[in-house]
């Protein structure tokens, strides 16, 4: 590790000096945005103050334009204002929400006297700070000057436009992106009202959902998250309860419609997913999205899963536009002797550097290999391994030629599966390829990719690769060996497969799940056989079981710390040749699948870099956020109550700190100064700033950061099996269920 440390390449952003010196020879009207998050400074963040004024998890921060103020909600229900400049509390006004806010805003324009707030009630209430008295005492109870109750689940994230200030947007568990007016009206009746006819739905994604790019969107999608671009507004991206992120274009949008009607979802521009969770069998979620400064990247955050980033408009190899036929064609490129002979004469590149080369650098690079190699041979340290091999990857010099990017990327992708980190696989997968682009016939881009498939217990595919990397050595060559025992790993494999298909597999592929509600409505010993049931079942999909976990909220602190506190929801998808047309609610027709138009297959972005240290498990409203103008640091809170910072280039960690005693969930970077607030379950606000005595690496208690990250990579990993009660059994049978309920897991 100190080796690595030692021979770390310097940051893009140079030193504090070379911008001083730039600007006093060249001029630099942008320096105040390039030190404000300078790499030397962030390395120097520890905590200055904790802030106190709340009786509940913080789960909403945000600055006002000027970075004066900051305002804050809470499980309390109240929201507080505080002053920057000396760190204390002007204000706590009690709000009246009558659950926990999970969003508040500075509504633009308003000299900051306007703040809008979103809670578990599904109420959106708006406040006019004007009507505070400097001779008021500090805890007020005020009443807002606007209430929107059209949302009939959580409001869990509000936008605002910049230099608008008459329009505030919410994002609701009930699949609508809601724009409410202030000019058109300060109130409206309760979801489900009579009188309830608001015209403030601007996406309706109440069937938008997909469990994959190939399916149809028809599942309700619970939008956790929005942003509205600060440079090109008219962009909206939300994020909810699939794997995907939308981008939409509010100009191309339709007119906003009653929440009476459920319209069928429109096309969004974008769409944003990682290549290898594209069509995941597994249940994933976003728990936030978010813009970069300039408007040209975003950012997902996934429970369960890791950070990525996303090019908004794609024009280079780092990220790709793909579709549900091309996964597979992407993922698993065939081996060298499967593809015709022309197309390697096409995907061999000969590049020749004809650039002067800086020895130096190419010195350290080779430093670099040793540093990886050795991590690959002691099996230790591979974190380091992998970040010495992406310090040369990364890097845009001239002095990296094809031949040693080759090898990096062989080296990277051996570590990775040797790791063995969630979806390490798919990072080894996507070096195996790159590596491949550049040489075709590479043997250890073939051994490697023959690992991959195994890990991924694509046996047939693994002996493919694993007999194409044979041909590709000469007669009795000593890597050989390699092969040889990759291949009786491949024959046990196969062995071990057979064997659990002849014995118990039926126990052990019911365990501890559910495959299909069939299973559990006709099952053999209640009587009859269950493929008998079948043919009258008109849930002949699955059920699909959404189980929420939560530590946020004040009973957090009260009950025993062995119990998590959840939410089981399930949702019964019927067969796709039903009808077109149901009854929805308040007696309105809604809209299953019109077959008046052409189902297209959805163009999707990769990712072009993933951030791993953190746990995003617990907690549906944890943050990943840009810091500073520049945005070119990555932040992310973590279950573990840390929260973690990488270099946005590389992915390299720079900054691990302790600033939870349980779960961090908010990041807030201040506008202009280098300032980072953060909040979570604790009932506090910290403020971070740099400081010359703080380590370089690590703030708090914890010195392992090795230890601390695993930690938290088997906690991300390890699978929750819910064992459901009988009588839930009963009442799914006797169809006597309600859309969710309450339960906790021990």
């Amino acid at each position: 590790m100190d080796t690595a440390e030692k021979m770390r390449w310097p940051f893009s952003d140079g030193s504090v000096t070379d911008l001083l010196d730039a600007r006093s020879l060249h001029g630099s009207p942008d320096i105040k945005k390039k030190a404000q998050f300078h790499s030397s400074l962030v390395q120097k963040l520890a905590l200055e103050k904790e802030m106190e004024g709340h009786v509940g998890c913080v789960n909403a921060i945000a600055w006002n334009s000027s970075g004066s103020l900051l305002v804050s909600g809470s499980d309390d229900t109240r929201i507080n204002l505080w002053n920057y400049n000396n760190r204390e509390l002007v204000h706590d006004i009690d709000t009246g929400h009558s659950a926990n806010i999970f969003c508040t805003k500075f509504v633009p324009e308003t000299c900051d006297e306007v703040v809008v707030s979103g809670a578990g009630d599904a109420e959106v209430r708006v406040f006019n700070m004007s009507r505070l008295s400097g001779r008021r005492p500090r805890e007020i109870s005020m009443e807002p000057t606007m209430v929107y109750q059209c949302h009939s689940k959580r409001v869990k994230k509000l936008a605002v436009e910049l230099g608008n200030p008459n329009v505030v947007w919410s994002a609701s568990e009930d699949g609508t992106l809601r724009q409410h007016d202030f000019r058109e009206c300060s109130s409206c009746p309760r979801a489900g009202s009579a009188n309830q006819e608001c015209h403030n739905v601007l996406l309706d994604l109440r069937c938008g959902a997909k469990k994959s790019l190939a399916d149809l969107p028809k599942h309700p999608l619970a939008l956790k998250s929005c942003d509205i671009s600060s440079v090109c507004p008219h962009q909206i991206i939300v994020g909810g309860s699939d794997a995907f992120a939308r981008l939409y274009d509010r100009r191309m949008l339709p007119p906003l419609s009653s929440c009476q009607t459920k319209t069928k979802p429109p096309p969004c521009v974008k769409m944003f997913c990682p290549l290898h969770l594209a069509n995941s069998k597994t249940y994933l979620h976003l728990t936030h999205v978010a813009f970069s400064p300039n408007g040209k990247e975003v950012l997902l955050s996934y429970s369960g899963e890791h950070v990525y980033l996303f090019d908004v408009d794609p024009d280079n190899l780092s990220s790709v536009r793909y579709t549900a036929d091309y996964v597979r064609e992407q993922l698993f490129v065939p081996p060298f002797h499967k593809v015709p002979a022309k197309e390697h004469a096409k995907e061999k590149k000969t590049s020749v550097n004809t650039a002067p080369r800086n020895l130096s650098r190419v010195d350290m690079c080779k430093k670099f290999m040793q540093v990886a190699t050795r991590s690959l041979e002691i099996g230790k340290n591979l974190m380091h391994g992998i970040e010495a091999c992406s310090e040369v990857l990364e890097s845009t010099e001239p002095d990296i030629d094809d031949d040693m990017r080759h090898g990096f990327l062989c080296t990277r992708a051996a570590l990775y599966l040797k790791r063995k980190w969630k979806n390490d696989v798919y990072m080894a997968i996507r070096d195996c390829n790159r590596a491949r682009k550049i040489d075709a016939t590479s043997y250890q881009a073939h051994l490697h990719m023959a690992e991959a498939l195994l890990q991924l217990g694509r046996l047939k595919e693994a002996s493919e690769y694993a007999e194409a990397a044979n041909r590709l050595l000469p007669p009795h060559c000593q890597l050989s060996q390699q092969v040889d025992d990759f291949k009786q790993r491949v024959a046990s494999a196969e062995l071990e497969k057979n064997r659990m298909d002849q014995n118990g597999n039926s126990k052990a592929d019911t365990h501890g799940k559910l495959r299909s509600l069939s299973e559990i409505l006709f099952r053999p010993d209640v009587g009859g056989s269950s493929e008998e049931g079948r043919e009258d079942s008109d849930y002949d999909d699955e059920m699909e079981l959404d189980y929420e976990t939560s530590v946020s909220g004040d009973e957090s602190r009260e009950n025993d710390q062995d119990i998590l506190r959840g939410r089981l929801s399930y949702r019964f998808h019927q067969r796709e040749d039903q009808t077109n047309e149901h009854t929805g609610e308040n007696g309105s027709i809604e809209f299953a699948q019109n077959d008046d138009f052409a189902f297209q297959s959805d163009v999707a972005i990769d990712m072009k870099q993933r951030y791993v240290a953190h746990c995003n498990v617990g907690t549906d409203i944890k943050q990943a956020s840009f810091l500073g103008e520049q945005g070119e640091f990555i932040a992310s809170g973590s279950d573990d109550g840390r929260w973690f910072i990488w270099e946005k280039r590389t992915g390299r960690l720079i900054k691990m700190l302790a600033g939870d005693g349980a779960v961090v969930n908010c990041i807030q970077s201040h506008p202009f100064d280098c300032a980072v607030a953060t909040s979570g379950i604790d009932n506090t606000i910290k403020l971070w700033t740099p400081d010359a005595n703080a380590t370089s690496m690590v703030a708090g208690p914890e010195l392992d950061v090795l230890s601390a990250i695993e930690n938290n990579q088997r906690t991300l990993c390890r699978k929750r099996q819910i064992v459901l009660p009988f009588e839930f059994l009963e009442r799914v049978r006797m169809r006597e269920f309600s859309e969710s309920f309450e339960c906790n897991q021990s």
